[in-house]
């Protein structure tokens, strides 16, 4: 019987506030009015886009009310309304979720009526239930309807204000569309950085190349040694220009990620760095190789972080131990310095919580530092 009593005045609470919105919603037709008025004589249209945008904070309200009581979450899916009066009110027109809103506050001025019926369902089910379970023990009748009325006021509005898949699709679209913008954004940017490199870097060398080269040849008849001289900086100018070419592909693209994998291409910079770093695969190259973007995303955080610590550490040296997760695409890796170095890892993505704690350490150039 307790239990029964704490179950229907959670409902009685869950009710309570549904009437609560009701109230406001049945007021809320006023404002709706007031606008459909003013938007037809086309003198304050412009409050249109504002009483939309007030009907989706009712809407979002009524959703978490639902989701707290059901543990369901209801998604939504609106267009943002942004820019001048003329693209709010293209997007207020064409967006699906306002239609959807509109169908459910219409619905919600029928059914935001059910908590009224929990008024005399209170008196009669402490009677016919304190009977039925007090004396007869037999399970609650009566009271159990209370909270059957904040169940079904939650379903009817979790089918109410589900987004329509027009909705969803739409919501979707203009994500793609963002994540388009971005992409080409950062196509022109790395685009530009490529154009920058060759233009400050091989650029110059290959025009300082040509200029010795001219130099050695007018010398080369007057004064051998001279144009000796100019010919050996030619050729260093011809390495070093070889070097920064390759600098930019494997800025693009490390060409080591193709070859020998992510692991592989870890290790190349391990042997490669002046500090003392040591590679812990945890099965990344037995395992399904992760896209190629993924790798080397991850090659050029690794590197990035090295270079850090190298810029950065306090010492010499710098023990780095890094170690890649099987199932996971990302390649997390902690540093210490060589006094506070552990003999193993502290912490590897298949290890469990009990076994091993995670780094506290949020950042590596935090521990490059120390």
């Amino acid at each position: 019987m307790w239990k029964t009593l704490r179950q229907a005045a959670r409902a009685t609470v869950q009710l309570v506030a549904v009437a609560i919105l009701a109230f406001g919603s049945y007021i809320f037709i006023t404002v709706l009015l007031i606008t459909a008025t003013v938007s037809l004589a086309v003198v304050g249209i412009g409050l249109l886009p504002e009483t939309v945008l007030l009907i989706r904070r009712i809407a979002g309200t009524k959703r978490r009310m639902a989701t707290e009581w059901s543990g369901v979450e209801i998604p939504e899916a609106y267009l943002p309304i942004e820019g001048k009066l003329k693209e709010k009110l293209r997007t207020v027109v064409r967006d699906p979720g306002t239609r959807t809103d509109l169908r459910w506050m219409l619905a919600h001025y029928v059914y935001g009526a059910l908590p009224l019926l929990m008024i005399p369902l209170w008196p009669v089910g402490l009677v016919v239930d304190g009977v039925w379970c007090g004396l007869l023990r037999r399970e609650a009748v009566v009271l159990p309807l209370i909270s059957g009325l904040a169940d079904l006021d939650a379903s009817w509005s979790a089918t109410l204000l589900k987004p329509s898949p027009k909705a969803q699709l739409v919501e979707r679209v203009e994500q793609l569309k963002a994540t388009r913008a971005d992409a080409v954004a950062a196509h022109g940017a790395e685009l530009r950085r490529i154009e920058r490199d060759l233009h400050d870097g091989a650029q110059a060398r290959l025009v300082s190349l040509s200029m010795r080269i001219g130099l050695a040849k007018r010398a080369y008849d007057r004064d051998p040694e001279a144009a000796r001289k100019l010919l050996e900086d030619a050729q260093d100018q011809a390495e070093e220009a070889l070097t920064e070419l390759r600098n930019v592909v494997r800025g693009i693209h490390p060409p080591i990620l193709t070859d020998r994998g992510l692991v592989g291409a870890v290790r190349a910079l391990a042997s490669s760095s002046g500090l003392e770093v040591g590679v812990v695969d945890d099965g990344v190259e037995d395992g399904v190789r992760a896209p190629a973007a993924v790798e080397a995303g991850a090659y050029f955080v690794i590197a990035e972080a090295l270079t850090n610590a190298a810029e950065r550490a306090a010492s010499a040296t710098c023990s780095r131990t890094a170690s890649a997760g099987s199932t996971s695409s990302s390649t997390p890796w902690t540093a210490w310095p060589p006094a506070a170095r552990p003999s193993t890892p502290r912490w590897s993505p298949n290890s469990s919580p009990a076994a091993a704690t995670p780094p506290s350490t949020p950042s590596p150039r935090a521990n490059a530092r120390s």
